[in-house]
C-alpha cells in the first residue's frame, strides 16, 4: 500500500493525475451494506474521482443495511443502471450486502458492465458479496480473489481460487481484479482501488 493511499481515509489532498479518472459504482434496491457504498465512495472522491453510483431503483433512493440486518441511510443514485456505458469509466466497484447483490447478479445490465470492463482490460474491485455478479458474468475464470466466505464455493465453481485475505489484487487474464472480505478491510480496498487507477 503507498503512502499515499494511506491517507486516504484522512482525508489527504485530492490528486492531480486522479482528476480525470472516473469510478462507477452500482447497486441495487435494496440491502446495500453501508459502509461498503458510502467509505469507497467517501474515499475515491477524496482522492479527486470522480464517482458515479448508478441504482436499480434509480431516480428512488436505495436503502442500505448494516450488517446485512439493521436500517441503515437512504441513499440517492446518481442515474439508473441503464444509463451507463462502460466506455465512460476507469474502474467499476461493486458494495456487498447480501440482498443487494442478490438482486444486482441477476440484472443483465450489471453482467453487461462487468464483462464489457473485463474485456476492456479495466478493473473491477468487488467487497464482501459483491463477486457474485461477477459469477453471473462469467468473467470468473482464471482469477485468484477473496470475498466473504459464504460465496467461496460460487467462486470456484465459477473457475475462480479463492484465499482467505484482507484484499488481494489479481491481473490475470488482462485485466485487474480487486476483491475483500468485509467491511474491516475497507481501508485495504479503498487503497487498492486508488492505486490501480494511478497506475
Amino acid at each position: 500500500m503507498s503512502d499515499s493511499a494511506r491517507q486516504v481515509s484522512g482525508q489527504a489532498p485530492a490528486k492531480k493525475g486522479l482528476s480525470q479518472k472516473r469510478a462507477l459504482v452500482i447497486i441495487a434496491s435494496f440491502g446495500i451494506e453501508e459502509p461498503e457504498l458510502t467509505r469507497p465512495v467517501e474515499d475515491l472522491r477524496a482522492a479527486g474521482v470522480q464517482v458515479t453510483v448508478a441504482g436499480a431503483s434509480y431516480p428512488d433512493p436505495a436503502d442500505c443495511v448494516v450488517h446485512d440486518q439493521h436500517e441503515g441511510i437512504h441513499y440517492a443514485p446518481d442515474c439508473g443502471l441503464e444509463d451507463v456505458d462502460a466506455r465512460d469509466f476507469d474502474l467499476l466497484v461493486i458494495p456487498g450486502g447480501t440482498v443487494n447483490v442478490d438482486r444486482l447478479r441477476v440484472r443483465p445490465e450489471a453482467h453487461k458492465l462487468a464483462q464489457d470492463f473485463a474485456a476492456a482490460g479495466k478493473p473491477i474491485a468487488a467487497v464482501c458479496h459483491g463477486p457474485w455478479v461477477l459469477v453471473n458474468a462469467d468473467v470468473l475464470r482464471g482469477k485468484t480473489m477473496t470475498s466473504c466466505r459464504y460465496i467461496r464455493v460460487d467462486l470456484e465453481h465459477a473457475g475462480a481460487t479463492w484465499l482467505d485475505e484482507e484484499c488481494h489484487v489479481d491481473d490475470a487474464n488482462g485485466w485487474r481484479l480487486i476483491t475483500s472480505r468485509r467491511p474491516a478491510d475497507l481501508e485495504a480496498f479503498d487503497a487498492a482501488m486508488i492505486a490501480a487507477l494511478e497506475g
